[in-house]
């Protein structure tokens, strides 16, 4: 397997399972209704905002992968819309998943001497470093989502 099939591959199952920490984004999301998402523990961030930011990072690095330019700002990745219903949560999670299989096929489009260039810019870095990191980025905040998810269930449990 060459380097694109392998990042890929690590990509595609911190969103959808099979890698060696048995957890993932979808699996970890499911069950969890649009009042949990949207449930604040102290001053930390919600479930719903850090889907919306693991899912904005995919969305500008697939842009790129698309050819076309990096265009995002870090204040932007959190700013998450009301969700207002079940069905605008389900859309969230339904189009974060959607979302990392297609960059997952683009990745897997890319040849190894890709990986070595310049993200559109060096001082971002190769595409290596770029998809590497957005896999890192989500693995980062998945593990938040899963204390999350336990806190808020722990509390409905004892209340």
């Amino acid at each position: 397997m060459n380097a694109t099939k392998q990042i890929a591959k690590h990509f595609r199952d911190v969103h959808l399972g099979g890698n060696w920490t048995s957890v993932n984004l979808k699996d970890t999301l499911a069950g969890i209704s649009r009042e949990q998402a949207t449930t604040q523990i102290d001053d930390l961030n919600t479930i719903a905002v850090l889907v919306f930011h693991i899912n904005y990072y995919v969305g500008v690095i697939t842009r790129v992968l698309q050819g076309g330019p990096l265009e995002g700002n870090d204040k932007l990745s959190f700013s998450v819309p009301p969700i207002s219903s079940e069905e605008a949560w389900q859309a969230l999670v339904n189009k974060t998943i959607t979302e990392a299989e297609a960059m997952t096929v683009l990745i897997e489009k890319l040849d190894d001497a890709t990986l070595q260039e310049n993200f559109t810019d060096p001082k971002y870095g190769t595409y290596f470093r770029n998809l590497l990191g957005v896999t890192e980025h989500t693995h980062y905040h998945l593990g938040q989502i899963a204390i999350l998810k336990k806190i808020i269930r722990s509390r409905a449990m004892s209340s």
